[in-house]
């Protein structure tokens, strides 16, 4: 039984690997870092006993589940556990923003996740037996101006894993959502200072920790999660600002000035 992870050389990918490969399931490992999706190959298999395969591929690219796919066919490995987690974050004025950027997301966190649960969804379904877990985020239930293009794409990938969670189930397979807060990982470009307070108030969440419940959840085949209750609180608190409140906030924050 293989578990396939995307964006799997740092940050949550690789603690989901890590997680994955201490319940001694080999690994098919997939990032854009080609140096580093080797070490973390090589060093899970040495730590834990486990089949690694490390495999450098730009997911962004239109055949790269595909060839994903066929490769793992041609392989004879079997995934049972499809983990689409790689993605990019940035915040900026949409208008601001290359085309290439936005382009780029989408193709990540859309299109190629979709792809990937098309491909390998069917063979799970054909199987009779599967786990597929998506990272949204709890920036899917918010209107956030900065970060127009990453909330839309993670309400996009919410919405698509409810959804799949139907038509799967009936056949043995698990789709779930991912929807944590912040994450202790270098995605949002905070000094370390900022990064340990906001772990420490509760704000953000260490990427072991959120693996590990993750994938709980993943295999109760739980249809979405939200981990840490600060977090729907948030949710609530956001849905609810008064619009002159984000005004205000745009008025104060650099990216939104001429």
């Amino acid at each position: 039984m293989y578990a396939l992870v995307t964006g799997a050389s740092s940050g949550i990918g690789q603690q989901y690997a890590t997680e994955l490969a201490k319940q001694k399931y080999d690994l098919v490992l997939v990032s854009n870092q080609e140096k580093e999706i080797q070490d973390v190959a090589n060093d899970l298999a040495t730590q834990y006993g486990v089949k690694t395969i490390g495999l450098y591929k730009d997911l962004a690219k239109d055949e790269a589940a595909e060839e994903l796919h066929t490769y793992c066919k041609e392989n004879n490995l079997q995934i049972d556990i499809l983990i689409n987690n790689a993605g990019i974050f940035f915040f900026n004025e949409y208008v601001k923003t290359d085309l290439k950027r936005i382009e780029l997301m989408l193709d990540l966190h859309i299109k190629t996740v979709c792809k990937m649960c098309h491909y390998f969804g069917a063979d799970m379904k054909e199987r009779g037996f599967g786990y597929i877990l998506n990272m949204s985020s709890m920036s899917a239930w918010m209107t956030m101006p900065g970060i127009s293009v990453y909330n839309a794409s993670k309400a996009y990938i919410l919405n698509f894993s409810r959804s799949l969670w139907y038509e799967m189930k009936p056949h043995g397979v698990g789709v779930t959502a991912i929807c944590p807060g912040a994450v202790d990982t270098g995605l949002y470009g905070l000094s370390d200072k900022w990064r340990k307070i906001a772990v420490g108030i509760g704000i953000s969440m260490r990427p072991s920790e959120l693996a590990k419940k993750a994938l709980k959840k993943m295999f109760k085949k739980k249809k979405q999660y939200i981990p840490g209750w600060i977090n729907h609180f948030f949710i609530f608190l956001v849905k609810h600002l008064p619009d002159w409140v984000t005004f205000l906030m745009i008025k104060r924050i650099a990216q939104f000035q001429k």
